[in-house]
């Protein structure tokens, strides 16, 4: 069909490894980690994902990191490389294409959740899928838009064009001339 198909490795994931690495290298929460965690964030977003990899295993190296220190960092790097292919962010972003799943989270959670999940409510799949059809016109904003294309279609299976003709009868008197 000519779509191209982007895999995009939610950045939210990518942040909980370096949280784990900035950890390994600073105080929990500290400052530093922040800043830590700042910087090679926004150099994956640049798209240097082997330079990050490769300065976290070097950070690690001259600081002598051993056990679960070293091992949080190592798993970072490891991690960022295997999924390379995933994090051109700067692509991502200059397509205009998320990068992280919280808008999408955030959306399932007020379109489906805070509707379905109310306390007693029980679903069949088809009761769910057209109630979530219609919540999701509806918070879209094309509900106006919506009835007009619902009622056409009704129209249109309802009384076809053309689905009666009159019959056609031969004359009841004929002219003597």
């Amino acid at each position: 069909m000519g779509a191209t198909l982007y895999v995009i490795l939610d950045l939210f994931h990518v942040l909980e490894y370096l949280w784990k690495a900035a950890a390994a290298f600073h105080p929990a929460g500290s400052p530093e980690a922040e800043q830590w965690v700042s910087q090679q964030l926004l150099a994956l977003l640049q798209g240097r994902v082997s330079r990050v990899a490769a300065s976290l295993r070097q950070s690690a190296t001259k600081r002598g990191l051993r056990g679960q220190r070293w091992q949080a960092v190592d798993t970072a790097a490891h991690y960022f490389l295997k999924n390379k292919a995933f994090m051109r962010y700067h692509e991502y972003l200059g397509l205009g294409l998320p990068i992280g799943s919280g808008a999408a989270e955030g959306a399932c959670r007020h379109l489906i959740k805070d509707r379905l999940e109310r306390t007693g409510m029980r679903w069949s799949v088809d009761g769910a899928e057209a109630v979530i059809q219609l919540r999701a016109t509806e918070l879209s904003g094309d509900w106006e838009a919506y009835w007009h294309y619902h009622i056409a279609a009704q129209r249109r299976r309802l009384y076809p064009a053309n689905a009666w003709q009159p019959a056609k009868t031969k004359p009841l008197l004929r002219q003597v001339s």
